[in-house]
């Protein structure tokens, strides 16, 4: 057990453990996490664990020739910490693997979409440089466009193990989520547990339009697989008591405690004691509360426990200390910068927000669901009320202009923040996806070659 994190005496600690996350404006800051795709350059297929070629040894390169610090589980190399990215900026960010070896940056929390983006481009040329010393190449999509289930390799992670295997007592699409999905995702700020419920219903509400716009994962199997964004879909019959739009939190009177009730009855997957991830999947944290965990018997919980299992929540928008926006497919450069662009706009001008909210505000729960279950399928093209989502992403991304035209952040050229919303009004004038693109593609010019896509579309 960690020395450093309290033990709970009860829910009101958890309630305050939230609460905690509450800055003033000028300490909000903006974390960009992605993930992508290893290959090997000549078979096309996922990069393993070991080998010349593998992710270990590309990892061991990131540590020896960038100064990344290592991370290590049971003898193995499964994460990096970096001191530093870019030379003019302080960051500390860290890269993990996912389940089946997809390479995330988590990056550090910063003040601009400027240096957000900065950071993801000094990334991305560290890892392209050390992947072209083996051959290996990465590319951002939302679901593996061509390796099967069996083919991607299973990373050494004590917490995946654990989920690997209670995934499938739940849902029919876990493991495919956990191994051949990908996302680009933004953590944000709130003030005050008033401004956190106001951020969070509007994101909550406008996450299925995200979903539609940065829809980017259209192939599985080396075939179209007849939807937009199919990482999207996954999620729909991965583990429902985790997962979806929390319609409890639109109702009277909720807020941090709300969202604690909902996580404590969650089943929770593990506790990490000592170096080792223990097994507690289906049991809850209420009894862990309680002191009646059957995997640890009599044992209270600390504040690091809590943290862990709120890790294993799933929802469109996550609530820790922050907001996580989880709607969308990871994708192209310029999409990693967007997405980030576009929540900041919609959320930190105090304007913007309110004018997102009265967008949204008399939306239904079941209006709510009703769109993230669609826009998978039919992305910017599903229908609503009496238009259909390209109708409101595009008032979506003019609100979030408005926003980041407000905070006028400018880089070290006199340009603000709203330049990295340029492609999402590309995509939201004209209705097309990068999915959309893809498939013209493939039915066109690359005349059903999937293998095509690597070419196109790789870092």
């Amino acid at each position: 057990m960690a020395k450093t994190s309290p033990l709970i005496e009860n829910k009101q600690d958890l309630i305050q453990a939230l609460s905690r996350g509450c800055k003033p404006k000028s300490q909000w800051r903006i974390g960009t996490e992605h993930e992508k795709f290893g290959y090997c350059n000549d078979e096309l297929t996922p990069l393993p664990y070991g080998g010349k070629c593998g992710i270990e040894q590309l990892m061991a390169s990131l540590r020896d020739g960038f100064g990344w610090t290592p991370m290590m589980e049971e003898g193995k190399l499964i994460g990096l910490k970096a001191p530093r990215l870019d030379s003019s900026t302080d960051i500390l960010g860290s890269i993990t693997l996912e389940p089946g070896g997809q390479f995330e940056l988590s990056g550090a929390p910063l003040s601009t979409i400027h240096e957000t983006c900065r950071e993801v481009h000094s990334h991305l040329r560290q890892v392209r440089a050390v992947g072209d010393v083996h051959c290996r190449s990465f590319i951002g999509l939302g679901f593996a466009p061509t390796w099967k289930l069996a083919d991607v390799p299973i990373m050494p992670k004590g917490r995946y193990k654990i989920m690997r295997e209670y995934m499938q007592t739940v849902g029919t699409l876990g493991r495919e989520m956990m191994f051949r999905s990908a996302t680009v995702q933004v953590n944000l700020d709130f003030e005050s547990e008033a401004d956190m419920l106001k951020k969070l219903r509007v994101s909550l509400a406008l996450q299925p339009i995200a979903t539609a716009i940065f829809a980017n994962s259209p192939f599985a199997d080396g075939k179209p697989n007849g939807f937009k964004s199919y990482r999207s879909e996954v999620w729909k019959d991965t583990d429902n008591a985790r997962t979806g739009m929390l319609p409890f939190m639109f109702e009277d009177g909720a807020g941090f405690e709300s969202y604690v009730d909902h996580a404590l009855d969650v089943p929770m997957y593990f506790v990490y004691r000592d170096g080792h991830y223990i097994n507690a999947t289906g049991e809850s944290f209420r009894d862990f509360l309680d002191g009646k965990l059957n995997c640890l018997p009599g044992e209270k919980p600390t504040i690091s426990d809590w943290e862990d299992h709120l890790t294993t929540l799933f929802p469109e928008v996550r609530m820790k200390q922050f907001l996580e926006m989880r709607g969308a497919d990871a994708g192209s450069w310029q999409n990693l910068c967007a997405l980030p662009a576009l929540w900041v706009g919609l959320l930190y001008d105090s304007a913007a927000l309110d004018q997102a909210y009265e967008l949204i505000k008399d939306w239904s729960t079941d209006e709510m669901l009703a769109l993230r279950n669609a826009v998978p399928k039919d992305a910017l093209q599903t229908p609503f009320r009496n238009g259909t989502v390209q109708d409101i992403a595009k008032q979506m991304v003019e609100i979030s202009r408005q926003g980041l035209a407000a905070r006028d952040l400018k880089d070290t050229s006199g340009v603000n923040e709203t330049v990295f919303l340029e492609n999402l009004f590309e995509i939201t004038s004209t209705g097309r996806t990068h999915a959309d693109v893809m498939l013209e593609q493939y039915h066109g010019e690359w005349a059903g070659d999937i293998n095509r896509i690597f070419k196109e579309y790789s870092y």
